[in-house]
């Protein structure tokens, strides 16, 4: 049986849903659940839950907690005990398969990055978020994890993109885009030019430069980007949404109040809803990472669960390191 370790204090609502949300994944999947947080409090939301299979459920003692307005550096040193360090630790000492935090962002990398370590021809990790278009969902990495970086960097995100894209949502040649201002390879900064150089050169399926506007329309089905654009570009397409919903339910379901269009809507959320995806995976870490969003509520956690069971399941992370090795050996 695979377990996964859950932060159970990551997030703005842990650890009510995110326990909730852990516990529900057992029911759909042949997998464990290590709860990591302060065996007490941990311990409590679990009684709450009376179909939990106690043979499927352990809890790990963590005390200390990451607050999402803490440098991660600082609170990494002064918590050696903090929920999502003790998370990573047991998955790197193999009591667990795979880690799921909705935590402080970058806690949860320097957690991982410290714990697993990266993989060779990696020198950066990158969250993969996916992203709704009018086709099929895309990936747009990074979104948070690098904020510097070098042309090569986003040629080794382009490899792992394409890879989760072939691994989530079976796409055979994912299409690879760079994003920039403009679609000429002459547009952008220095790291966006250098960067189109090695992707034109690279074995992926470079189409070129992607503009902001295309990000949603379809048009690549791997974005790449550095962690501080990308983040950037992830957020402001979040309050779009939040605004376009508000303003949709308010004129079309209370003022015209068509049947037609409260389906539409609904159809509307479920595109642009991030509990669907379940969480960002960290790609170029040595184990499977999931990176759940601040505000993530039960449903998503049990789609972060479940998307670190299918990722350790698949070996995702090996599939990862071979892709990279072929992409360095082409080069050279």
């Amino acid at each position: 049986m695979l377990w996964i370790a859950v932060d159970a204090m990551g997030g703005d609502h842990a650890p009510g849903p995110v326990v909730a949300g852990a516990l529900a994944a057992l029911r759909h999947f042949d997998l464990g659940i290590a709860l990591v947080g302060p065996a007490d409090v941990v311990k409590q939301q679990i009684a709450r839950h009376d179909d939990v299979d106690s043979r499927r459920v352990r809890v790990i003692d963590a005390q200390d907690v990451v607050g999402m307005d803490e440098s991660p550096l600082m609170a990494m040193r002064r918590k050696p005990r903090a929920s999502i360090k003790v998370a990573a630790e047991a998955v790197a000492s193999a009591d667990a398969a795979a880690l799921v935090s909705a935590g402080h962002t970058g806690a949860t990398v320097m957690a991982a990055h410290a714990a697993f370590g990266m993989l060779p021809g990696v020198d950066r990790p990158a969250l993969a978020a996916a992203v709704p278009t009018r086709e099929r969902r895309a990936i747009l990495l990074d979104v948070g994890a690098s904020v510097e970086c070098r042309p090569q960097h986003l040629l080794q995100f382009a490899v792992m993109g394409r890879l989760y894209a072939r691994a989530a949502f079976g796409i055979e040649s994912p299409r690879v885009g760079l994003l920039s201002i403009g679609e000429e390879a002459t547009k952008g900064n220095e790291l966006t030019r250098e960067a189109h150089r090695l992707l034109a050169s690279s074995p992926v399926a470079f189409i070129g430069n992607v503009e902001a506007r295309d990000v949603y329309s379809g048009i690549a089905d791997v974005i790449v980007c550095d962690g501080f654009t990308g983040n950037i570009v992830l957020k402001a397409g979040e309050g779009l949404v939040e605004m376009i919903e508000a303003e949709l339910s308010s004129t079309i379901t209370t003022r015209v109040g068509s049947l037609l269009m409260r389906r539409a809507l609904r159809q509307f959320r479920r595109r642009v809803d991030y509990s669907e995806y379940g969480g960002a995976p960290l790609l170029g870490v040595k184990a499977v990472t999931i990176v759940a969003h601040g505000r993530s509520n039960a449903k998503a956690i049990r789609n972060a669960v479940a998307m670190a069971y299918r990722f350790a399941a698949d070996r995702f992370v090996e599939r990862v390191a071979h892709d990279i090795g072929a992409a360095a050996a082409v080069r050279s």
